[in-house]
């Protein structure tokens, strides 16, 4: 088949590692970059880390409020579709470039697969939560990570092209790990950090960039844990820090942002990361490192529920009395496959190609079907602090 891949964020390129790797083995990819993330240290970098095909397009959309950006992003994704004819497009995640390609492919009426389908948070003041629903309803082949996206889908009627493949973001850890392994002497060395002996925080959502009260809280919080920080930070994060007037305290050092193996890195040798990524959250709960998510909810319940993950939104006594006090002990049950995820999807590509619409029924002609259930096995704990 001929199969145009979507990425445009970060978390897009990470997945999309894997998975060419797997399609390209049988199909043709061509891979289109929205341009959603430009900046090279939130683009180039991750390609060159991942060893990611170039783009053979970049629309180069740009940042943007939201409706702009989609509405540039679908046009422009419109004419790639109409020049290359593909028998499938793919869109992974939550963004806005999932959402883009997901309607530009059902306009023109070719079938879409969703990678990480069925992720819910159930707050629907985040973008990314929108962005979920409509791929995941426009979608003919949905491709979960986790059991309970499986349950979600069928809550809302979404029972046939649905596949639990796991996660491919725990794909790339296990393809990715051994080079970060290696280059992370060298970068504690450089930023005079020791295993486990710092916390590693990232922010970059809008619902915490956008408010001054929920980014000063976390930076507060940050200002009063007395221990080293590091905070690679998001460009829209530190333009929400210059505007607000925000000042860290000297322990917390705010770098610039780092590419996929350099992150990598640093997480597997943190004490403890603090996070409102939900990319961030899975790879923590992969390597085994306890992680603070800076949110209300999260689409990872599951990490929370075993112990690994806990919420503690932007209330900075509530940030700092977690600090002091999480410390999981229990086991990390195989939630997200066994990172060989990008193979299934390939595999079901194979076996079953897809048809626009296949799947589309009224309510009335849904019938909900059990959940099968697999045993997987998790990848072993390579890092600092793993249980």
């Amino acid at each position: 088949m001929k199969i145009v891949s979507v990425v445009g964020a970060r978390p897009e390129f990470i997945q999309a590692a894997p998975v060419s790797r797997a399609l390209r083995q049988e199909h043709h990819e061509v891979l289109v970059h929205t341009g959603q993330h430009y900046d090279d240290r939130m683009s180039r970098i991750f390609f060159e880390d991942l060893d990611l095909p170039q783009p053979d397009y970049n629309l180069g959309v740009g940042s943007g409020p939201h409706g702009r950006q989609t509405g540039e992003m679908m046009a422009r994704l419109e004419e790639v579709l109409f020049r290359e004819q593909p028998d499938l497009v793919i869109v992974r995640g939550d963004t806005n470039s999932t959402l883009a390609g997901a309607l530009a492919a059902a306009k023109l009426h070719i079938p879409l697969a969703h990678i990480e389908a069925g992720e819910r948070s159930f707050n629907k003041r985040m973008p990314e939560e929108i962005n979920r629903l409509v791929a995941d309803r426009l979608a003919d082949l949905h491709f979960c990570i986790t059991r309970r996206a499986v349950q979600h889908l069928a809550r809302e009627g979404i029972t046939e092209g649905v596949f639990f493949v796991g996660d491919v973001m725990l794909d790339a850890v296990r393809i990715y790990l051994p080079r970060a392994l290696e280059r992370a002497p060298a970068l504690l060395e450089q930023l005079d950090l020791s295993p486990g002996g710092y916390l590693l925080v990232t922010v970059h959502r809008a619902g915490n960039t956008d408010s001054p009260h929920r980014l000063a809280g976390i930076l507060s919080a940050l200002n009063a844990i007395p221990e080293p920080i590091l905070f690679p930070v998001h460009p829209r994060t530190r333009q929400a820090l210059e505007r607000y007037g925000l000042q860290a305290a000297d322990h917390v050092r705010l770098i610039e942002p780092v590419g996929y193996l350099d992150m990598l890195a640093l997480e597997v040798h943190a004490r403890m990361i603090l996070t409102d990524s939900g990319g961030v959250q899975r790879e923590a709960y992969f390597l085994g490192i306890p992680c603070l998510t800076l949110r209300e909810e999260t689409e990872l319940m599951e990490t929370v529920e075993v112990g690994w993950n806990l919420l503690v939104g932007t209330d900075p006594r509530r940030i700092v009395e977690a600090w002091r006090s999480f410390r999981p002990r229990g086991p990390r049950p195989p939630l997200f496959g066994d990172g060989h995820a990008a193979e299934r999807i390939a595999a079901v590509l194979r076996q079953s190609p897809p048809r626009f619409g296949q799947h589309y029924r009224r309510p009335d002609q849904i019938r909900l079907r059990p959940l099968e259930e697999r045993e997987l096995s998790l990848i072993p704990s390579p890092g600092w602090g793993s249980g």
